[in-house]
């Protein structure tokens, strides 16, 4: 496993978690901002993840 892969799928978590924490408090106290920023975290979560999996193909096919 590639330990730069592992690393951004690891930031993606974080990110989707916190985003996911941003929206539901911006939703519970009608926060429209917050509710937006733990959606474009989410969003970079996915992504990050995303790009860590794809790093981790790379490397298993250069073995």
């Amino acid at each position: 496993m590639h330990m730069s892969g592992l690393s951004d799928k690891l930031k993606g978590t974080v990110n989707k978690v916190k985003g996911e924490a941003k929206d539901q408090i911006g939703n519970a106290t009608d926060d429209m901002k917050l509710q937006a920023e733990g959606k474009l975290d989410k969003l970079k979560g996915e992504a990050q993840q995303e790009f860590g999996e794809f790093k981790e193909r790379l490397d298993s096919k250069d073995k």
